[in-house]
Order: structure tokens, then C-alpha cells, then sequence
């Protein structure tokens, strides 16, 4: 096996493009004021999702920072936003036409907690890394993709569904990704 280590980098609006955007931290999207209170400003990211969406909050114990899965979704914009001001690590590729993703544009990115990330539809990801125990982040995403990952419903380590593409890099491309703090 294959270890490819990435360095991790602070996750701007210019470095996330690539996969989606940032939410929460923005300062230069436009914010609109509304017609009742004048005292909030209200910005939205650019969330695609047919029916089906749910939110759902996830709490992260610290594991190994070894990349072994990578998914995309294909329906909706997956977010995740951090509770409680506690830094995640992600890990993303760009989407890709073809069935994997290219691990050599896979790049790490540490949150510190201000700010959440709201991807692309087909950006491959792991799911996030927390650096502290207990890291709490709400995920928003779609019901059938928490369906296709089920366990009666993995097939060899993977999952399949309308939305979900889940694949065993290592199995595949005998590489695994490890971010460098």
C-alpha cells in the first residue's frame, strides 16, 4: 500500500472553490438585509438538494487521519457545520467523471471551527476528522444516502445508492491519504 501525505491547508474561499464553499466565514458574499429586521443580514450559499433532505448532528471522536474511503453525492450539496467552535480536519478531491476519485488532487483542509464547508454536488470527501473528542457538526444531506449506508446494504467494504458513491481507495488504487498536522 501506498501512503500519500497531504499537507493541510487553511480552508479560504479562493482554496475551497475547487469543492464548494465556505459557510459561515464569507465576509465578501453579499448579504441582503431583510424587510423586518434591519439588524440581520441574511447570506445563502448556493444548497442544491432535491426532496428527501434532512439534518442530522453527528458527534466525532479523534481516530486515525488514514483515508480509506472517499464518496461523493450525487442529488444534493452536502454541509457540514461545526458546533460549539471545535476545529475538523476534511479531506476532498474534486468531482470526477469517471468512478474514482483523483487522489492527486486531494487536499486537506483544517476548519477551526468558525466556519463550515457546504460542497459541490460530486466532490469526493471522507468524512470529516475531529481533532478534539466530542466535536459536534451538524450534516446536512440527504435520507437516501444515510439509507445506502446502512450496513445491510455495504457490498465489500462499499455502498452504493441514487446518491451515495462510496469507494475503498485502498482496495482500489492501494493508496491511502494521511493529512500532516
Amino acid at each position: 500500500m501506498t501512503v500519500r501525505y497531504l499537507d493541510v491547508e487553511t480552508p479560504t474561499p479562493e482554496a475551497i472553490a475547487p469543492f464548494g464553499q465556505l459557510v459561515g466565514a464569507d465576509s465578501s458574499a453579499p448579504k441582503p438585509k431583510g424587510a423586518f429586521y434591519t439588524a440581520v443580514s441574511t447570506y445563502r450559499p448556493d444548497f442544491v438538494s432535491e426532496d428527501g433532505t434532512e439534518l442530522a448532528v453527528c458527534t466525532l471522536q479523534r481516530r486515525p487521519m488514514r483515508v480509506r474511503w472517499m464518496e461523493r453525492h450525487f442529488k444534493h450539496t452536502q454541509a457540514f457545520i461545526p458546533l460549539g467552535g471545535k476545529p475538523f480536519l476534511a479531506v476532498l478531491a474534486p468531482p470526477t467523471e469517471t468512478e474514482l476519485p483523483n487522489l492527486d488532487q486531494a487536499r486537506a483542509f483544517l476548519f477551526d471551527g468558525q466556519a463550515g464547508l457546504l460542497m459541490h454536488v460530486g466532490t469526493w470527501h471522507e468524512f470529516p476528522f475531529a481533532l478534539v473528542d466530542g466535536t459536534q457538526l451538524v450534516v446536512v444531506l440527504r435520507n437516501e444516502t444515510m439509507a445506502a449506508l446502512r450496513e445491510e446494504n455495504v457490498t465489500d467494504g462499499e455502498a452504493f445508492g441514487p446518491d451515495l458513491d462510496k469507494k475503498d481507495i485502498v482496495r482500489r488504487l492501494g493508496v491511502t491519504l494521511e493529512p500532516r498536522l
